[in-house]
């Protein structure tokens, strides 16, 4: 456990939000490149390695993270050298305040930052839920002129600053952006485990950018590779201790349902059957938000696709809480789905 936990603790203390993925793409490309026949990136800055197949017309398996976590950007500087920010991805106000972030400046200078809160002596009548446009981001600058000076201008990001820690019972982990640097390290731990397997498929593995801002690079590297079947491997939010579904420590997802995806039935009973002969772990799971296999399985002529995740609580914030156990069986999974999904199996799914 403490070699995954480190795994852990390496990709998700990486800092990459939308649209500025660079730290997570050098991340993945050195931990791919050993593995694979052949790297290759989209227009937006998608990452994948493909791995040729012995078998002649063998059909195409793409898995897909994103690279990106939520995040700010600034908007604007105040006179009295406060920022203002706007949301990349979606946050809960009530989680930013009193926090601390990191801004990058365009020269990529990195800057620390807070978010403020007003203390209860200054607060009159009660106190209200802000909007992310009101919430000030200080990075202590006197003026506004101060902030210039060390490079700041709108558009520069502001980042999460959070240290990844294991509970005390060694069970679960506690930090940020486990959506999606879970992804990330399932895509490496695939490709390094099955790098002396011969697949009846060819393996297209790596990441995609922009999720968290409307599932953008899943429909450029679809485009791109064409792939018959498509997984993503995503972290969906647990609702456990609010008494709803998707529990840690549970395994795998079966995610049946999203507001932007409906889990084919033969795809459905392909996940079952295989998790069913490898013994995994597995749970239910009805989603409110979506992933990229929803704007995945829209493209081409339709790309019968799924999402292979594990649950965390309280993601889209600073500290997210966990299951080891949980990536091991998820893991598990991806890898006994990969291995068996040859010609026969893919007509078997897409048999209407």
């Amino acid at each position: 456990m403490s070699d995954l936990f480190t795994k852990i603790k390496k990709v998700t203390e990486l800092q990459a939000i939308s649209g500025h993925e660079q730290a997570v793409r050098d991340f993945l490309r050195a931990k791919i490149e050993p593995y694979v026949d052949k790297v290759e990136t989209d227009g937006l800055g998608g990452l994948f390695g493909i791995r040729e197949s012995q078998v002649i017309d063998a059909p195409k398996v793409m898995v897909a993270a994103h690279m990106d976590e939520v995040g700010f950007m600034v908007s604007h500087i105040q006179a009295d050298g406060t920022l203002r920010a706007v949301e990349i991805g979606g946050w809960n106000p009530l989680t930013v305040s009193s926090q601390r972030f990191t801004l990058y400046t365009r020269q990529g200078q990195a800057i620390p930052v807070i978010t403020g809160a007003m203390p209860p002596h200054l607060i009159k009548g009660g106190a209200s839920v802000p909007a992310i446009s009101d919430i000030i981001f200080d990075a202590g600058f006197d003026n506004k002129a101060e902030a210039e000076a060390f490079g700041i201008a709108p558009g520069d990001v502001i980042v999460p600053e959070s240290q990844t820690i294991l509970s005390a019972n060694q069970k679960y982990v506690m930090g940020k952006s486990w959506d999606n640097r879970y992804g990330i390290l399932m895509v490496c731990e695939l490709l390094e485990s099955l790098a002396q397997e011969q697949l009846p498929n060819q393996l297209i593995a790596g990441a995609t950018v922009q999720e968290e801002v409307g599932l953008r690079g899943a429909r450029v590297a679809t485009n791109l590779f064409k792939p018959d079947v498509f997984f993503a491997v995503d972290c969906s939010p647990a609702g456990d201790v609010y008494g709803d579904q998707g529990k840690i420590g549970d395994g795998t997802l079966i995610r049946f349902y999203d507001p932007g995806h409906l889990l084919l039935p033969n795809v459905k009973d392909f996940l079952l059957d295989t998790a069913e002969a490898a013994g995994i772990k597995y749970q239910y799971y009805c989603a409110k938000g979506g992933t990229d296999a929803g704007a995945a399985h829209l493209q081409e002529a339709g790309i019968p696709s799924t999402t292979i995740g594990v649950c965390a609580r309280y993601i889209h914030s600073h500290q997210g809480l966990y299951a080891l156990d949980d990536f091991l069986e998820a893991q598990a999974f991806l890898q006994a789905l990969v291995k068996k999904l040859d010609q026969s199996t893919l007509d078997l799914i897409k048999a209407y």
